[in-house]
């Protein structure tokens, strides 16, 4: 593994899975999000994100995190493993709010200076959806994506046990 993407519904745990995962193999992290919005949560435009993000992918090794679904087939045509956490909304939906609740009015380490955590009922409610409307695509981009290695982690306690895994194995193929 040295081009990772990690995708899956907001509020699963994509961020923290990645910083995770960076430390056990000495690879960077990347936060879309971060390449993404700018100070006031004010988007980056179009051109400006992809040459960011073409920046990053074009690096000999990196574990990306974030859905972005417009971006997606392009780096899936960079990286050499996904890893898709296909948890129920129910889950992710508590993970967000925790996470509102733990970082409110901070900025996150995974975002952009000036993108303070906040409560967006709208974001929070769409948790709740993101794996009926999402999980279908995803699954069928990431399977159609040569050479590309897939995991798919259903829980936590999944992903918990893969991090052990590679961190036993030391896992950096």
């Amino acid at each position: 593994m040295k081009r990772v993407l990690i995708i899956g519904g907001n509020g699963a745990g994509k961020s923290t899975l990645s910083r995770e995962l960076g430390e056990i193999l000495g690879i960077p992290v990347i936060h879309l999000d971060k390449l993404y919005w700018t100070d006031g949560w004010v988007p980056r435009g179009k051109p400006e994100f992809l040459e960011l993000l073409r920046a990053e992918l074009e690096k000999d090794s990196w574990i990306l995190d974030g859905n972005m679904r417009s971006s997606l087939p392009e780096r899936l045509g960079y990286c050499d493993t996904v890893i898709y956490l296909d948890y129920p909304g129910i889950v992710c939906f508590f993970g967000v709010l925790s996470r509102v609740i733990r970082n409110y009015g901070r900025t996150r380490v995974d975002m952009c200076e000036g993108c303070p955590e906040r409560l967006d009922m709208k974001f929070l409610l769409g948790t709740l959806g993101f794996r009926r409307e999402n999980r279908k695509n995803f699954l069928r981009q990431i399977g159609e994506a040569e050479g590309v290695r897939a995991i798919v982690l259903k829980s936590r306690r999944q992903a918990r046990k893969f991090l052990d895994s590679v961190g036993v194995s030391g896992d950096k193929s």
